[in-house]
């Protein structure tokens, strides 16, 4: 491991960062709301710190390893997330704690969506894009931007493509290059950004809104320049754009390199994974839509929108509103929370476990049954026609129980500082599952957690963000032997 690489590597990092707080200054000026000066102190200690890290260890050259990726990845995200809290603690217009600034940028970077932010639609309109840049820089990942301009991480950057990509299957490259893989989801991000943008502009938000309210969609994220969320607009229309294209951001971005390469779309029905999130969907929709009418908590097309909308966000980990879905009666809410533990698919930029996950935990599951009737079979488990190495089914399931033993661990944590069942139980899924909202005392907020509760939040936050193992894999002696 050569710290000096690492150094060279995350100072270049940092004051790649600081270019992306060009644009809140610009918003700034151009409304004239007096929170520029934050963002320029802000972006000149990033670009500071960035150049110290860098400058002494310029010359410094040599291949990066497995274990060098893990520990970029997890300490760029850590630092990128203490750094981005700096334009909070510097506005003057409204306080935020130092703890609940840099839970506000880990929550942005992350895609996670929890506020504990209240007035939102008071805020300076570049405090308000800054939170929505946020999670579209989080959304497919700072690093892999990095490694798709950055020719000067060399060849090791497939050790940080394979950090920051989310899913079981992370070896696949779309291109035989690591750098123009890393472009090529970019060039795709950005399409489906600018696509979005259009889409909400012409749904009816000014542009100002549909900008933002598309960087949070296409990232997974669920920020809002409201309150109220996508439910301040009330438009049919507005939710129809943002359904639509949380599904298509929930797919793998590798599926829709291969879609725009053969230019079939029949290249989506024919994924396996794509067909289980889009019926899972569909089948939660149908659930939830029918007992909203006939509890008649809301009928007729009002039924309709509210429930496909909550189902799709929820579902997606985007964690957008339209209803207050944690008022829905009987166990509609739980139903809901819980389905967020499924995710988004394998190289999406949703959370959660990730459908691929889930898909073979059935499969292995329907194989044990399956060898109790028959005990000398070798069944092979398969997704589509393709059979998975007892490697990865293994890996899923070490993924899995290490997931649900971290997810105890940090219920009990937030519940030891005096938070009550329900409301630690959602915080702690919907920060590991990077989803946002919540059920109990976080329904609107999380600003009145304690401070304790807000840091293991954070963590939560990260280990999600990083699928857990990048993270712990840097709390193990043999990581650090040489």
């Amino acid at each position: 491991m050569s710290l000096r690489v690492i150094l060279r590597i995350l100072g270049l990092l940092l004051m790649l960062f600081s270019l992306t707080l060009v644009p809140p200054v610009l918003i700034s000026l151009l409304f004239r709301d007096g929170a520029w000066e934050g963002f320029v102190i802000a972006q000149g200690i990033t670009l500071l710190t960035g150049a110290l890290l860098y400058w002494p260890n310029r010359l410094a050259r040599k291949e990066l390893r497995t274990r060098d990726g893990f520990l970029i990845a997890a300490l760029f995200w850590t630092v990128l997330g203490l750094f981005g809290a700096l334009p909070l603690m510097l506005e003057e217009t409204f306080t935020l704690s130092p703890t609940d600034a840099v839970f506000e940028s880990f929550s942005g970077l992350t895609t996670t969506g929890a506020t504990v932010i209240t007035g939102i639609d008071f805020l300076p309109e570049a405090i308000r894009y800054y939170r929505q840049q946020l999670q579209w820089l989080g959304g497919m990942g700072i690093v892999v931007l990095a490694v798709a301009i950055l020719p000067t991480l060399g060849v090791g950057g497939m050790q940080l493509y394979r950090t920051e990509i989310p899913g079981p299957l992370k070896d696949s490259k779309l291109t035989p290059r690591i750098t123009e893989t890393a472009k090529a989801l970019w060039y795709i991000y950005a399409s489906l950004t600018l696509a979005c943008i259009v889409a909400y502009w012409l749904a009816g938000m000014d542009w100002f809104d549909a900008i933002g309210h598309a960087f949070s969609t296409v990232a997974i994220g669920g920020f809002s320049t409201y309150d109220a969320s996508i439910g301040h607009f009330d438009s049919a229309a507005v939710e129809l754009v943002c359904v639509g294209f949380m599904i298509v951001s929930a797919m793998s971005f590798s599926l829709h390199f291969a879609a725009w390469r053969e230019k079939r779309l029949t290249q989506y029905l024919k994924d396996p994974e794509a067909r289980f999130l889009l019926l899972f969907l569909s089948g939660l929709t149908l659930v939830t839509v029918t007992l909203l009418w006939v509890t008649a908590t809301a009928t007729g097309s009002l039924g309709l929108r509210h429930g496909l909308f909550q189902v799709v966000s929820i579902a997606t980990t985007s964690g957008f509103g339209v209803a207050d879905f944690a008022a829905w009666p009987g166990a509609l809410p739980f139903l809901l929370f819980a389905t967020a533990f499924v995710g988004g698919c394998s190289g999406s930029t949703g959370g959660g476990i990730k459908v691929i996950r889930i898909i073979l935990i059935l499969k292995q599951g329907m194989r044990e049954v399956m060898r109790l009737i028959h005990p000398n079979a070798v069944i092979a488990v398969k997704v589509g026609k393709v059979s998975v190495p007892d490697g990865v089914a293994q890996a899923v399931w070490g993924f899995f129980s290490v997931y649900l033993l971290l997810f105890f661990l940090m219920l009990l944590g937030v519940m030891a500082t005096g938070v009550d069942q329900i409301t630690a139980w959602s915080a702690v899924a919907s920060a590991l599952n990077n989803l946002g909202p919540g059920l109990g005392e976080v329904t609107s907020h999380y600003g009145d957690l304690p401070s304790l509760a807000k840091w293991i939040l954070v963590l939560a936050m990260l280990l999600g963000r990083l699928e857990i193992f990048t993270v712990l894999v840097l709390f193990t002696p043999a990581f650090w032997r040489r």
